[in-house]
């Protein structure tokens, strides 16, 4: 789109929620625009001709990606918004600067580059992602979320040989913040909310404006429902805002273990949606498999891609538009590794490395089944959603990191990480770089552990894994997705609560759940936290065993020259005896393979 004056033509990929809002203040600054239509691009054009690039995304509240290009400057901008909620690609096809949203838009370039970044890969085989700002391609990149990169004058014609970063520069380009996640964490730090009344008073407040906001819609519109604290409490006050009964959806599973349909229609009969649940079988979720590596476009290994597609394709039949709840668990202190992290760092740092080491074989040595017996036997008498699913698995996961923890953000490094150690699965000599884990926590407001793992996650998981994932699986069926608790007042917001109104005893979303229990009794939603999963293990064990003996044959990976095939049979070979579950494991090397094979035949 060209803008009225005729200087900025614009690419634009997203919804800015409160053009409505820009567009009555640039009416009243007097602009003499005469609008054509109600837009909101043409709105964002406006608004940039007025204040400028920075100040309008500053501004905005929304979701996108877009290219700006200044012909009075001759400037290419490129921008993303806050929190990665929308990709943007960049890079070099020989001398051409190429961007798009696609990794496939970009290899439809005949000179895109097609080689595997080995420091990428490194990295995804930990995170089970690739995270900003590499891309699986060497000389392709990702733009980091909160960024600007612009282009003063012709490109260079050569790659740098490492992503630029924010604040840096190669030839005519660099990459700038307008928006920082640090800076919003030290401000919120500095004007806390120490009443609790008033803290989840403007909470209901300002997440029911967002909610307000993003349910504005020209096509259908509705929600996704687990049943969990975060969908709810969208849900919640949706229905609060709608004269007629919200769409909300779920699916369900036979295995009852991950199986949270009870829950999400208990929440819907309580507020009155109109409730639509979809029975998946295992044959359903199964047949997604062949289609992740079209939807994903580069190696991505949250196995809970599927069922996120699949709830995205129940709700693509009745609406266009689904708002989720991404973002509460970051935000407001939901996962388990902040509520019990910190304690067991505190417990374990007075134990010697030799000792660790040895506590890490102790827990081992206990099959996972029998941890998950005397999880199960915890959950029974725990009170308030405190308990812990699929306790096996995470006790073996924290005995096998223990070795390599030597400070709380080693912990958290190791709690996040799928191969601890990466660089010994791939052939060749690989250093994994750097990411953003190890960039400046907040100078001020980042003391509290569990803090520190908030931020860790808002920086890297959130935007490379979540918000990827169901990008991807809802844009594959032309579904939009909106997160109203990623908008900008709801952030800052979040950095005002002390952390003892996040996490209070032993449970996670305290002031979240005040707001959430004034339309749902508690009762409904207390319960232990359960990842959107589904049986990967044993599918790998029986249905798809054939699938992945083939991908993860001795002969193919030796040919291929990719991975170290000893380590990944022996990996195999454990899963498949049933004493270990490497699931996770395996399905980073299972999705890279499926997509390498793909990009071989595309």
């Amino acid at each position: 789109m060209l803008s009225a004056c005729g200087r900025f033509v614009i690419v634009f990929n997203g919804e800015i929620y409160n053009h409505m809002e820009l567009r009555q203040s640039l009416v009243k600054a007097e602009t003499a625009q005469a609008w054509i239509g109600h837009s909101d691009t043409e709105t964002l054009l406006a608004a940039i001709a007025h204040w400028g690039l920075d100040d309008t995304l500053c501004r905005a509240h929304g979701m996108f990606a877009l290219a700006l290009w200044d012909r009075a400057e001759t400037r290419l901008s490129l921008a993303r918004d806050r929190m990665g909620e929308k990709p943007l690609y960049w890079g070099w096809a020989e001398k051409d600067l190429v961007f798009g949203s696609e990794l496939k838009a970009l290899r439809a370039h005949p000179d895109c580059p097609r080689e595997i970044c080995h420091e990428a890969l490194a990295q995804y085989l930990r995170f089970m992602c690739v995270p900003s700002p590499r891309s699986i391609h060497t000389g392709v990149y990702k733009m980091e979320p909160g960024t600007i990169l612009t282009v003063d004058s012709a490109p260079p014609a050569w790659p740098p040989k490492a992503p630029i970063r924010p604040g840096e520069r190669h030839g005519s380009i660099s990459i700038r913040r307008y928006w920082n996640l640090n800076t919003e964490i030290e401000i919120g730090a500095r004007n806390l909310i120490e009443d609790e009344a008033e803290a989840v008073s403007t909470l209901g407040q300002v997440l029911g404006k967002s909610v307000q906001r993003q349910m504005l819609s020209d096509v259908p519109l509705g929600a996704f429902l687990s049943g969990g604290v975060d969908s709810s409490a969208i849900v919640a006050l949706m229905q609060t805002q709608s004269t007629r009964p919200v769409q909300t959806f779920t699916i369900g599973f036979d295995e009852a273990a991950f199986d949270e349909s009870p829950h999400a229609a208990a929440v819907a009969r309580h507020l009155g949606t109109d409730h639509t649940k979809l029975r998946v079988t295992d044959g359903d979720a199964r047949e997604v498999i062949p289609d992740l590596p079209q939807l994903y476009d580069e190696p991505f290994a949250d196995s809970s891609q599927i069922p996120t597609h699949l709830v995205c394709r129940a709700a693509r039949q009745h609406v266009t538009v689904a708002l989720s709840g991404d973002g509460g668990d970051e935000l407001f202190g939901g996962y388990n590794r902040y509520i019990r992290g910190p304690g067991l760092w505190r417990r374990i740092s007075s134990v010697s490395p030799p000792m660790r080491r040895l506590a890490g074989h102790a827990v081992q040595a206990v099959p996972e089944h029998g941890w998950n017996k005397v999880g199960a036997a915890y959950n029974r008498i725990s009170t308030g959603g405190t308990g812990i699913s699929d306790l096996g698995t995470k006790i073996h996961r924290l005995g096998e990191r223990l070795r390599l923890t030597n400070s709380l953000d080693d912990l958290y490094r190791n709690m996040a990480s799928t191969w601890i150690e990466p660089e010994m699965l791939i052939v060749g000599d690989v250093t994994e770089p750097p990411s953003q884990l190890d960039d400046l926590m907040p100078e001020f407001g980042a003391d509290d552990p569990a803090m520190r793992m908030m931020v860790q996650d808002m920086r890297t998981y959130m935007p490379d894994d979540i918000l990827c994932k169901v990008d991807r699986a809802a844009m594959g069926i032309s579904l939009e997705t909106r997160t109203p608790f990623l908008d900008p007042d709801v952030i800052a917001l979040a950095t005002r609560l002390p952390m003892g109104m996040k996490i209070r005893n032993g449970q996670g979303k305290w002031a979240l759940r005040q707001v959430l229990y004034q339309h749902v009794p508690r009762e409904i939603i207390d319960r232990p936290k359960v990842g959107f999963a589904i049986p990967i293990g044993l599918w790998l064990r029986g249905p798809l065993r054939d699938w992945a003996e083939d991908l993860l044959s001795h002969k193919r990976l030796a040919e291929e020259g990719l991975f170290n095939p000893d380590i990944i049979r022996q990996t195999w070979s454990e899963h498949l005896s049933g004493n270990r579950d490497w699931s996770a494991r395996l399905w980073t090397i299972l999705m890279f393979q499926a997509w390498h094979a793909a990009q071989a035949h595309a």
